[in-house]
């Protein structure tokens, strides 16, 4: 994917930590008359319309989807290619996209935005979302998408370990065989980085908790640290490429984009086996777009096997089942690992959890940091 920790503009898979926050957010601006777009019963338009509606449009504007990001690129080609949408993005974070949505309203200079799945529904309570479902919305899981299509998640991510096997001689795939090794486990800035707070999350989950209840992943970081194993500093390509990290525990894509880049023969990415947390990012349409029907062709572009490709070779897990062409597949992680696997079920409750979980940290588990 080409940035940090799902990092597109510092948007950091954010999907658990500012949802809440956004809600304070206030309008800067807005007015005047009612947007062409919320006159839209999407409901209503066969495919062929909305066809047909943006290719008169002409043109789709974005935020936080670049062309580096996620195989964009390609999507944006091919929606110019087959449609003659023109296309331009400015990057920025989840926060960000709904503020920008929120403060332009009826003056809207973006159609379409990719935010963390918590914010999906923050847009949709702050009325900034047109609905669209899809033809695809029957193979969307439901953790993924809302009751009307307001947010629907495209691709998703999952927590994994990455192993140096130039340093590490038997890769972990458990987290029982993490707490059994003898090697180092990066797992970055928990009081800062969603991935490393995500990672606690996931560590809870497989070994018997949940969002409400992250003791047990405490507990195991803990055991690490007292050990004298635990690595705070970011599991980055420059330290990973440097020989400093010998264990990571990262989102998947980022693991396989690091090790890409470096040499994939010398890394082994693993979804632990007792369980992992998911996570993903939706498309919101904006209420308020000067060109809807052109971001509704987008979202089911997206959806569609060509576009769930595109963002498979951007090393994202598409959200639908789609057969991957064998030279993108032999670069995911086989499918069989991610079933323990699971996605937060309570956002809400994650957003408070992860509120206390620098301070628990701090006091259970870094002061144990040798």
């Amino acid at each position: 994917m080409g940035k940090n920790h799902f990092g597109k503009a510092g948007k950091s898979l954010q999907v658990c930590i500012l949802g809440l926050s956004l809600l304070g957010l206030t309008a800067c601006g807005g007015g005047g008359s009612e947007s062409s777009s919320k006159e839209i019963d999407t409901e209503s338009l066969t495919l062929d319309e909305i066809v047909e509606k943006a290719k008169q449009e002409g043109e789709v504007n974005s935020v936080g989807m670049p062309d580096t990001w996620a195989n964009w690129k390609e999507t944006w080609q091919e929606l110019s290619e087959e449609y003659g949408l023109k296309h331009t993005d400015t990057d920025m974070s989840s926060a960000e996209e709904i503020a920008k949505f929120e403060a332009e309203k009826d003056n809207a200079t973006a159609d379409i935005g990719d935010v963390g799945i918590s914010f999906g529904p923050v847009a949709e309570k702050k009325e900034l979302t047109l609905p669209y479902k899809t033809s695809y919305w029957d193979e969307i899981p439901d953790w993924a998408k809302d009751d009307n299509g307001d947010w629907v998640v495209g691709y998703q991510g999952t927590i994994a370990f990455l192993t140096n096997k130039e340093l590490v001689k038997n890769p972990p795939k458990s987290w029982n065989d993490l707490l059994e090794g003898d090697y180092k486990v990066t797992v970055g800035d928990v009081q800062r980085a969603t991935q490393a707070q995500m990672s606690i999350l996931a560590a809870a989950m497989a070994l018997g908790g949940n969002e409400s209840n992250i003791q047990p992943g405490i507990d195991f970081f803990a055991k690490l640290a007292k050990q004298g194993r635990l690595s705070l500093t970011d599991p980055s390509p420059a330290m990973i490429e440097k020989g400093e990290v010998e264990v990571a525990i990262l989102w998947d894509f980022n693991a396989l984009n690091y090790a890409d880049q470096i040499n994939r023969e010398q890394f082994e990415i693993t979804i632990p086996e007792e369980g992992s947390v998911v996570s993903g990012y939706a498309t919101i349409i904006n209420k308020y777009a000067k060109h809807p029907h052109a971001a509704m062709l987008t979202r089911e572009y997206i959806l569609s096997d060509e576009g769930q490709i595109n963002l498979a070779k951007g090393y994202a897990r598409p959200i639908r089942k789609v057969e991957l062409p064998s030279e993108v597949a032999e670069k995911m992680i086989p499918e069989e690992q991610y079933k323990n696997a699971k996605p937060v079920e309570d956002h809400k409750v994650w957003e408070e959890t992860a509120k206390k979980l620098p301070q628990i940290w701090q006091e259970e588990v870094q002061v144990h940091v040798k």
